[in-house]
């Protein structure tokens, strides 16, 4: 049990979960760009572009963001 308790506190894997009305991104590197119709972040494998409309951060904790509002399109380039 001590060994999924530190193992879920160590990771620092990059994550993005996608809900019915918002977006969990977790171990993201920097924002990159932040308006209300395209967030863009970059991880350690490339960069992650979220597109819709009315998009706000809801939780903002220092590798952890929640977004909601309508996301339309979530590009994904880790050719960077």
């Amino acid at each position: 049990m001590f060994q999924s308790i530190k193992n879920y506190i160590n990771d620092n894997e990059f994550k993005l979960t996608v809900f019915e009305d918002r977006v969990y991104v977790a171990n993201y590197l920097k924002i990159i760009s932040l308006e209300d119709e395209r967030i863009s972040f970059l991880t350690q494998k490339g960069r992650i572009i979220i597109k819709g409309n009315n998009l706000c951060l809801n939780k903002l904790l220092e590798d952890e963001v929640l977004i909601s509002g309508r996301v339309s399109n979530i590009e994904v380039d880790f050719n960077e």
